[in-house]
This record gives C-alpha cells, sequence and structure tokens, in this order.
C-alpha cells in the first residue's frame, strides 16, 4: 500500500488501509464479477486449478499464521497459507478465488481467532475440504469449466476424488508415487466364514492383488511410452513421455471399486515421473489426459504474475478481513492482465504481464512529477516510519514495566 500511495496520483495510504482493513465492501460481489470475466475470456473448455499459495510473516498475530510448508522458501517457516482456485486455458491463467487457510491450532484460542478479526462461526477446515467447498461455490454461480485439476496434495485424499466423481465433475488429479491401483476390478467382498470359532469377518477385501504405480510404470517396455508435445516453453517445446492406462482404485472402504485413467508422465531424460488419476471419458486420448495435465503449470505463473505484476504477496495488513480484501484485488488486477494479453496475442504473442504494468506506469498520472514532489513522498514515508517505531518502543516499555512489577 505504501509503494502505491507513494504513487498513485490522488491517493492517501490511510484511506487505502481502511479499504483493506476496516471497509464492509462484500468480496462475494467481486467474485461475481471475476466468473463472468472468466466465462468471457477463458470459455466453458478452460480449466479449474486448485493450488496453494504460502506467505511468510513475522509475529504470531497475523490470521492463521504458523510454522507451515511454504515452497516459495523451499521450508517450513512462519506463513499464512491461501488456498486458491485458476481458471487455465491456452497458455494463460487467471485466479477466481482464495480463502486463507487457518490450521486447527488457532482454533484452540478463541481470543486470539477475536483478535485477529475472524469471523465468530468459522470452524477448522482442511485444505481438501476447502477446495471441495470452493469447487462447489464456483459452479453453483455459474463459473464454465471442463475439468479441476490439482497436485497431489489433494489428488491422495480419495474421498475428494469420490465426492468431485459424484458430483459429476471431471477431474485430473496428480498422485503420490505409492499410489495403490488394480488391473482389473477388485470386487471387494466380505470373506466368507471359515470356522464357527470366533467372530464372522466384517470387513470388505479386495479379491486381487494391487500394486504401486511405479511398481507398474517400471514393468513397461520401452514401446507402450509415446513421447508428446504439450506446449510451447520459453526454451521450446514442453515435451514428454506418456503412458496410459485403465485402472481399477479401491480405497478399502467403499462397497465398489472405480474405473479411472492413469496417466504417467516421464521426463524425456527419464529423471523423473508424475503421476496422475482422472475420471475422464473411457476414450479419452492419450494426448486429452496429457493436456489436462500440463494445465497444472499455469497455476504456478499465475501465482508467478501475480506476487511479480500484482502485489499478491506484498501487504502489510494482518486482519482476516484485510487478507481477503487484498487478494480480492489481487485477482481483479490479474485478471485484467490475463484479459490484455489474451486481447494482444494475435499482434504481440509475448506480451507479459510486467510489459502491461510497465505500460501503465508510463500511461497512468503520477502523484511524483516534481522534485518537491519527491521529497514531499519521502517525508511522508519517514514520517509513517517513525509512527511505527515509536509505538513498537511504546509496546516494548510497557511489556518491560509489566515484567517487572511481576519480579517485585
Amino acid at each position: 500500500m505504501e509503494k502505491m500511495a507513494e504513487t498513485v496520483s490522488g491517493s492517501q495510504y490511510q484511506r487505502l488501509h481502511h479499504m483493506l482493513s476496516e471497509s464492509a465492501w462484500d468480496r462475494r460481489g467481486v467474485r461475481r464479477q471475476l466468473i463472468a470475466d472468466a466465462n468471457a475470456h477463458f470459455g466453458h473448455a478452460g480449466a479449474l486449478v486448485i493450488d496453494e499459495s504460502a506467505f511468510a510473516k513475522k509475529g504470531d498475530m497475523s490470521a492463521g499464521v504458523a510454522r507451515q510448508w511454504n515452497g516459495r522458501l523451499g521450508k517450513t517457516d512462519n506463513s499464512q497459507v491461501g488456498v486458491f482456485a485458476a481458471m487455465a486455458r491456452g497458455g494463460v491463467a487467471a485466479l477466481v478465488e482464495g480463502e486463507l487457510y487457518v490450521p486447527e491450532e488457532w482454533f484452540a484460542e478463541p481470543q486470539r481467532c477475536r483478535d485477529a478479526g475472524m469471523p465468530e462461526d468459522i470452524e477448522f477446515r482442511t485444505k481438501g475440504e476447502m477446495a471441495l467447498s470452493m469447487i462447489h461455490r464456483l459452479r453453483s454461480e455459474g463459473l464454465r469449466f471442463a475439468y479441476t485439476a490439482f497436485d497431489a496434495g489433494y489428488g491422495h485424499l480419495p474421498w475428494l476424488l469420490r465426492e468431485l466423481e459424484g458430483d459429476g465433475e471431471v477431474f485430473l488429479a496428480e498422485v503420490h508415487s505409492d499410489q495403490a491401483i488394480y488391473l482389473c476390478n477388485p470386487a471387494p467382498a466380505v470373506p466368507e466364514r471359515q470356522s464357527a470359532k470366533g467372530r464372522a469377518p466384517r470387513s470388505l477385501q479386495a479379491q486381487t492383488d494391487s500394486l504401486t504405480v511405479t511398481a507398474w510404470a517400471a514393468a513397461q517396455p520401452p514401446s507402450r511410452w509415446r513421447r508428446l508435445s504439450v506446449r510451447e516453453g520459453e526454451k521450446g517445446e514442453v515435451i514428454a513421455d506418456y503412458l496410459t492406462q485403465r485402472v481399477w482404485l479401491w480405497d478399502g472402504e467403499e462397497a465398489r471399486a472405480r474405473c479411472w485413467h492413469l496417466l504417467v508422465r516421464r521426463e524425456i531424460d527419464g529423471s523423473k515421473l508424475k503421476f496422475c488419476l482422472s475420471n475422464a471419458k473411457p476414450r479419452a486420448s492419450l494426448r486429452r489426459l496429457a493436456e489436462m495435465q500440463a494445465a497444472r503449470h499455469f497455476v504456478e505463473r499465475a501465482f508467478e504474475d501475480a506476487k511479480g505484476a500484482c502485489g499478491m504477496a506484498d501487504y502489510q495488513v494482518r486482519g482476516w478481513q484485510a487478507w481477503h480484501h487484498h487478494m480480492a484485488l489481487v485477482m481483479v488486477a490479474l485478471m485484467f492482465l490475463a484479459k490484455e494479453r489474451m486481447a494482444h496475442r494475435e499482434t504481440a504473442d509475448l506480451l507479459s504481464c510486467n510489459d502491461l504494468v510497465d505500460v501503465m506506469r508510463h500511461k497512468l498520472p503520477s502523484k511524483i512529477q516534481t522534485d518537491a514532489d519527491l521529497v514531499a513522498s519521502i517525508k511522508e514515508r519517514h514520517r509513517r516510519r517513525q509512527h511505527a517505531k515509536n509505538f513498537a518502543y511504546q509496546k516494548q516499555a510497557s511489556i518491560l514495566s509489566a515484567l517487572a512489577c511481576n519480579e517485585i
């Protein structure tokens, strides 16, 4: 916000801060506009990609902050984590929804939740539950998409895949290398009682043996792999080896097994394998499945653009409402950039989000026009820093004073 207040003509820091932290505007209206824009520019053939992104934070007062995995840092650190949904098609992606994940430990401290401005009726939800709710909400509010894609962090949840199939949603889910599959229907059944002694069997058992996706892929002859180019990249076409097989999945609980596609993607140097499950139509081609898997890449690009061009990670707020307001505005900005890139694709195929930001910096009126404006901007920045510093010192003095009284 400081950067915006210093640069954008007519803006003031306190007003911007109020808009994010205190103003009661409803982000659901923003979501409805994002859905309308996504339908107009991505169409019903686009992919809805679910993923999460982490934001490093200091202290323990920001809503949902905890020691969590931060992919940007490559380690577990003090962070906030959001679960997001993005529309992707034709090499362009834009975020359409995002929610702050609140770790379960927070709900043991009701006052901490209130201090962070979290709604009174909020309850703990896993990331998988958040993702399913997000998909349901976007679909019910009119977002059109052909299928949902997500990584193994969600793909390893059997209940999530079952729920999506039960809702009539098509998905492509990456899974872990130890995912169990069956090559024929395991036909789960309760074994017959073999003896009059002891309890009668009650649990379902598979009638065939399972194997891991890694073991199955390792047993396939070279002739089964097909080399495909799935998209253009910055350094040439993105090419990989693929194979697919109809397999059976059973989680040990359902009364029946499910027959889905297994897709295996291998780097052309053989260094890395990725495994995916999909409930796409039985006749779905290998290329179709490979292109569905490739859509996962673009949510990462969306996060890069949102953080690099739209300030997604550069917020200075702590509260629940302020976080969601900030993310809503970031998604509006990213959708605008995505629309502009698609609109100029025929004449400027390499147009990037950063290019568009540079254009706007050049064209839009700036608050700093003269040397005097620059000096005034720096003085205002120093005033805010000094105010924050004074507040921190006063708070520290109060804490030390209270500790000294307790020791007496």
